[in-house]
């Protein structure tokens, strides 16, 4: 008779900087969850690795480990990639490739794939410190509607600095774009990745009770896990992110399914809002790996994600409490 090998599901989590033999406070409670899921834990040195030193940021990783998950801080695409050599030189591998990660991470690798479900965009790349021009904005702004837009690079925005550095009220004011992109690069610092990407603005409602935007988790394209997104007061999600019987999905988020299942990567998370027509629009999408979580999303129903089968779609219990 055949047999079967259980397989132990391996995440690397960034390790606390101020002792290295446990997981960063920001997922030492992800992490306990994992173990307790019958996972297994390893640690690396987050710092090391922005720092260009993979080998070190590895050093803690057991030779052989086969695949492996990362949960963590964002790390830049060219430094996951330098994570994934060093993990290939001592028997790991990334379960996400660099490839897949980029796709997920970076607007212009996802964009062309949701172009129907999100804001109009563009983007001009441009590294840490470097303003484009005028011209070069003024280009850009042509290719968007008239009206207001949101600024960004191609992983994160300054909405906490929204009148100075993230909104442009209005397109055809090439001064006040100028003023607003270059207040944005100068915020982001070293950290501004790939480039200054402008969004279209839409005009978004909060639903009654329950939070402003919804992130769902997919792996390998099905909807595992749907949170309120982690700056949410609440972790209410509204209509129609509901707990389903059946891995089938209400009809509002079939298109963000399939535009899922076309971009191919196997854990991405997307981020959800409803504008104030009612349609759900697609405001971020993410590699899973380096989404943050609400402070009251269940950890065991999130450990699953990595350590269980594909299951139906469903609405995490906040933490302390008993999923119905």
């Amino acid at each position: 008779m055949a047999t079967t090998t259980a397989t132990t599901t391996t995440v690397l989590y960034c390790r606390d900087p101020l002792n290295e033999r446990r997981a960063d406070a920001h997922f030492a409670a992800e992490a306990r969850q994992l173990r307790a899921a019958g996972g297994t834990v390893g640690l690396i040195d987050h710092d090391a690795l922005l720092a260009g030193d993979a080998e070190r940021a590895v050093a803690r990783v057991p030779e052989g480990t086969g695949a492996l998950w990362y949960r963590g801080w964002m790390i830049p695409a060219g430094r996951y990639a330098a994570l994934d050599a060093a993990l290939r030189r001592r028997g790991g591998e990334l379960v996400v490739t660099p490839e897949a990660y980029r796709r997920a991470h970076e607007l212009p690798g996802w964009y062309e794939t949701f172009a129907g479900l999100t804001p109009v965009s563009g983007w001009l790349p441009a590294g840490p410190g470097a303003v484009p021009d005028p011209e070069g904005l003024g280009a850009l702004a042509a290719g968007l509607p008239p009206g207001a837009a949101v600024v960004k690079d191609y992983v994160k925005s300054r909405k906490h600095e929204w009148d100075e550095a993230c909104y442009v009220p209005d397109l055809a004011d090439p001064a006040a774009l100028h003023r607003v992109v270059a207040r944005f690069v100068e915020l982001q610092g070293e950290f501004l990745t790939g480039g200054v990407v402008l969004r279209a603005f839409e005009h978004f409602v909060t639903p009654e009770g329950a939070a402003a935007e919804v992130r769902v988790w997919w792996r390998d394209g099905v909807p595992r896990l749907v949170t309120a997104h982690p700056d949410s007061p609440v972790a209410e999600v509204p209509h129609p992110f509901e707990p389903a019987p059946e891995p089938a999905l209400d009809p509002a988020l079939e298109p963000v399914r399939a535009a899922v299942e076309a971009l191919g990567c196997p854990f991405v998370t997307t981020d959800l809002a409803l504008r104030a027509d009612g349609v759900w629009r697609v405001v971020e999408v993410g590699d899973g790996q380096v989404s943050d979580l609400h402070r009251e999303a269940d950890h065991a129903a999130f450990s699953s994600l990595l350590t269980a089968d594909q299951a139906p779609l469903r609405t995490p219990a906040p933490s302390g409490t008993t999923p119905a």
